[in-house]
């Protein structure tokens, strides 16, 4: 399985974002998207998932003559979107019983609010009342629960605490074997600790750097070289 970004264009109004985005990303891998404050990584993600309509280029799975759509993608927001009027434990009920026919075999809601470490005292809570660590935590459940194909994870561990962190990282190793994991983050050291692959984001272009500079000496010298001719955001 494999996704294909193919010269991927977008605009908004006079100010060209992504101008000529290529690059094919593969089952089995969890690769590192890095760039500036505003260099799109945000918008390349609304791309694929389909939230935003690009205005060039195409975004396919190989094989498939069009888009994927959106059950195929599961993404994880920066700023969780989550129903606030919901317990923690009503928002997974509903989520089953909405994608029951992805979830091939449910598991009792406690299993899942207890798979990402919410604590039960916190599964009848509303999720107005959560920190943004928890609700992040409902967000990842989703993603865990329905096994789409492709996952964006947009900034997904920042929120988190030490123990919370190591175990998303062990999570999203496990599911890499059969999923294309696409995670954009701002620190470099959670990208060489996790990631399978770096792609940079620059001038609106995508390119992959080697395995071997992810565990280079001079890592993080590299990606600011690589990123320092990136035009202001």
């Amino acid at each position: 399985m494999i996704l294909q970004i193919n010269h991927l264009q977008k605009n908004f109004e006079e100010k060209k974002v992504l101008t000529d985005a290529s690059f094919s990303f593969e089952k089995g891998k969890i690769y590192g998207l890095l760039g500036r404050n505003g260099a799109g990584k945000t918008t390349l993600f609304n791309c694929i998932s389909g939230e935003l309509k690009a205005d060039g280029g195409e975004v396919r799975m190989l094989g498939d003559d069009l888009a994927p759509s959106v059950c195929d993608v599961g993404y994880v927001y920066a700023t969780p979107v989550l129903p606030d009027f919901l317990t923690g434990w009503e928002f997974v009920k509903f989520y089953l019983d909405i994608n029951h026919d992805k979830i091939p075999q449910p598991k009792p809601v406690g299993d899942y609010l207890a798979m990402v470490g919410l604590e039960e005292d916190d599964w009848y809570r509303l999720i107005k009342g959560y920190s943004h660590g928890m609700k992040n935590k409902l967000q990842m459940l989703c993603v865990l629960m329905a096994q789409p194909p492709v996952v964006l994870l947009d900034e997904p561990l920042t929120s988190f605490d030490v123990v919370a962190a190591h175990q998303m990282k062990e999570l999203l190793r496990e599911m890499k074997t059969n999923h294309i994991l696409i995670l954009s983050t701002h620190i470099l050291q959670i990208a060489s600790d996790i990631c399978d692959e770096i792609v940079i984001l620059n001038n609106g272009e995508l390119r992959g750097v080697g395995e071997e500079m992810i565990h280079a000496p001079d890592f993080e010298n590299q990606v600011i070289e690589l990123l320092g001719g990136e035009r202001d955001a």
